[in-house]
């Protein structure tokens, strides 16, 4: 009977070393850089997510009139977080299109406030504003952070192309934003840090193509998951369950690979048979603490937050490591 005993004191040994080991990579995700708490998609907002101490600062990309890419979240220009240069909010909800813009145009809007009227500006009430901020250009955040220097040494970027495959006038085409997106990254020697994410899988197969070392990770709804165009084709009916979908739709080379779906589509089976196809998990967008402690029981490999310090403290809280802070706490 000794044998079975001290096998078991084993396994159980091994299992608490192990699992810490195993809970290092949580990966924490600013949504927007912390929309939550700063002004979606601006310096300000990466800024203070690097401040406070986040794995990866997660933000969207365009292409503007005269091809610069540049951070935003909405296809066109958004009445609910922008006034013109007389500080004027936009008189209808969508402005001029983000393409339809050269940079100069675009970066003549203040985007450092939330309208307090709107249905945005009510639900992200404690957001601190920072009148001034401007769209910034992809170029500008990775020289931002490269300046913040070992306070920023480790933070990753998850760069989703916002492309909408059935709006197809409203952004650039899949292969001219792919292709610069990839030049900014190559220039700015930042291919070690970046993820590419999209929901239009188009743009990730490109980019399986263009730069197969970059990781990517396959943005799901259960909208676009009834659209062909969405999934570059492949009819999601066709396959038993979404991770077998993205499965197919990654193919078997090039980089690591995410599956993120909206946080309530997700299932514990789905999670273990993604993670069984060597898939990452890392849902969008988990705001409430249960939502968060739930997902974490279940095992994802990160989350995507508007809140990154109510998430930091939950890790904190299951002694899960930390992203560094960039800035000391007083």
């Amino acid at each position: 009977m000794k044998f079975p005993l001290l096998a078991a004191a084993l396994l159980v040994a091994g299992c608490a070393a192990i699992l810490p080991t195993a809970r290092q990579h949580f990966d924490l995700q600013a949504h927007r850089g912390g929309r939550g708490l700063a002004p979606e998609n601006t310096l300000a907002a990466f800024s203070n997510a690097i401040d406070l101490g986040v794995s990866t600062l997660e933000l969207d990309i365009g292409l503007t009139a005269d091809g610069v890419v540049v951070i935003s979240h909405d296809t066109a220009l958004n009445a609910d977080h922008t006034r013109d240069a007389n500080g004027a909010w936009l008189a209808s909800k969508a402005g001029p299109t983000v393409r339809s813009l050269t940079l100069a145009q675009l970066q003549s809007y203040d985007v450092g406030r939330l309208n307090p009227a709107s249905n945005y500006g009510k639900q992200f009430a404690l957001q601190l504003p920072r009148d001034g901020e401007r769209i910034p250009t992809l170029a500008a955040l990775f020289d931002h952070v490269r300046a913040r220097g070992a306070a920023a040494a480790t933070v990753r970027f998850n760069i989703e192309t916002k492309i909408d495959p059935t709006k197809p006038d409203e952004t650039a085409a899949p292969e001219p934003m792919v292709r610069a997106l990839l030049a900014e990254i190559d220039k700015a020697q930042m291919s070690g840090r970046v993820t590419i994410q999209s929901f239009d899988w188009r743009t990730l197969a490109l980019v399986g193509q263009l730069a197969p070392q970059l990781p990517r990770a396959y943005l799901s709804s259960a909208r676009t998951l009834k659209d062909s165009r969405w999934t570059a084709g492949l009819d999601a009916a066709q396959f038993a369950s979404t991770p077998q979908l993205v499965k197919a739709a990654a193919g078997t080379a090039g980089g690591p690979v995410t599956w993120s779906p909206a946080y309530s589509d997700l299932t514990p089976v789905a999670i273990k048979e993604a993670q069984g196809f060597g898939l990452k998990v890392l849902p969008w967008t988990v705001n409430q603490r249960a939502d968060m402690l739930r997902l974490m029981d279940w095992g994802v490999d990160g989350l995507i937050t508007d809140y990154p310090d109510v998430l930091r403290d939950l890790m904190r809280e299951r002694g899960l490591s930390l992203p560094p802070p960039g800035k000391a706490s007083p």
